[in-house]
């Protein structure tokens, strides 16, 4: 497995701005408690207007889709023009924390630069909902949208960032080991691949950089229900028996993160494998850089890096001349809630 770098330190634009996170947080503390409301509230918000970001697409669209138990709330972007394949898209949050809103934007930047449709949900969340609900949400969604998917064109992806790109890459072995659907790719941000299984990058990058060792233990806490799910490929997706036969994976990683040599670790495994992957690794970032796109470069850069890929795999999927009007591509939302805008 390659091993990590010497520890790097993040770049100046990254440390201005966990300085200033720092101090916020240091403020916050007076004011009010740090319970998981607080937490979920203040970390479900975007970096950048709502509303401007939605000015990127044809339309935004609030609707549900079914979940493991019930329907999940989601949120549908379309793209100007032409649209050439769908991505159900999972947010990262470490299964605790984040949503719709704080990947508003992420979502809204890939469809209009990727020319696919970019379904967003709201899976399960824990402490309430512990593995594998999350995992089980997300496969019951990724099903529905298989039938759902000759409205934009026929190929799917799937794309998360940290938990998210976790569930994304499970999600591409289940579609593997349970007979489809097929998918053109998938696209993971910094994710979570090992579980119990020690790399390099995890110590030398174990504390100050946004993610700590004992962050993941508290995430870990709160989403695991016993020491065995930390080898159950559906958290720890590295466990898996195979590595053949998987969808293409594009891998975007922050270099002054815990998780780093897991992202190398598993795209040298699919490879060894058979199966296409491949990384790329921003200089100088902490993990969650993507959420920050507003004032981090690189934030930007990754978003667009990894829509091209959807862009180029989704397009190959489905002919150079495919794809679907918008007008006459209309969703079905189950619960009937498909007309409303969210922007």
């Amino acid at each position: 497995m390659p091993l990590s770098t010497p520890m790097s330190r993040p770049g100046l634009l990254t440390r201005l701005l966990l300085g200033g996170m720092k101090w916020a947080s240091s403020r916050r503390r007076d004011e009010t408690p740090h319970t998981l409301e607080d937490i979920r509230r203040r970390l479900d918000r975007p970096c950048f207007p709502m509303g401007l970001s939605a000015l990127q697409v044809r339309r935004v669209i609030d609707c549900r889709v079914p979940g493991q138990a019930g329907l999940l709330p989601a949120r549908l972007y379309v793209p100007y023009g032409r649209v050439h394949g769908v991505v159900l898209y999972m947010h990262g949050g470490g299964y605790v924390h984040c949503g719709l809103n704080s990947h508003h934007g992420i979502c809204c930047r890939l469809a209009r630069q990727s020319g696919a449709a970019v379904l967003s949900i709201a899976y399960s969340l824990a402490p309430e909902h512990r593995f594998p609900v999350a995992v089980e949400d997300c496969w019951a969604a990724l099903q529905w949208l298989a039938g759902e998917a000759h409205r934009w064109g026929g190929p799917i992806a799937v794309a998360g960032d940290s938990a998210g790109g976790t569930l994304a890459a499970v999600l591409a072995q289940m579609a593997r080991d349970r007979g489809g659907p097929e998918l053109a790719m998938q696209l993971l941000y910094y994710p979570s691949l090992y579980g119990e299984r020690a790399v390099p990058s995890r110590e030398v990058y174990a504390h100050g950089h946004v993610l700590s060792t004992r962050l993941m233990e508290w995430y870990a806490e709160q989403y695991v229900r016993t020491p065995a799910d930390l080898r159950d490929p559906r958290l720890a997706p590295i466990f898996a028996p195979s590595f053949a036969g998987l969808a293409p994976a594009v891998i975007g990683l922050a270099q002054c993160d815990p998780l780093h040599d897991e992202g190398t670790g598993y795209a040298a495994a699919m490879q060894k494998a058979g199966s296409p992957a491949r990384t790329r690794t921003w200089r100088g970032t902490v993990h969650g850089f993507l959420n920050f796109y507003s004032v981090l470069p690189a934030g930007r850069e990754a978003i667009h890096y990894g829509a091209k890929a959807l862009r180029h795999a989704l397009r190959t999927a489905s002919g150079a001349t495919g794809g679907t009007r918008p007008d006459s591509a209309s969703p079905s939302a189950p619960s009937g809630q498909s007309g409303r805008s969210a922007a």
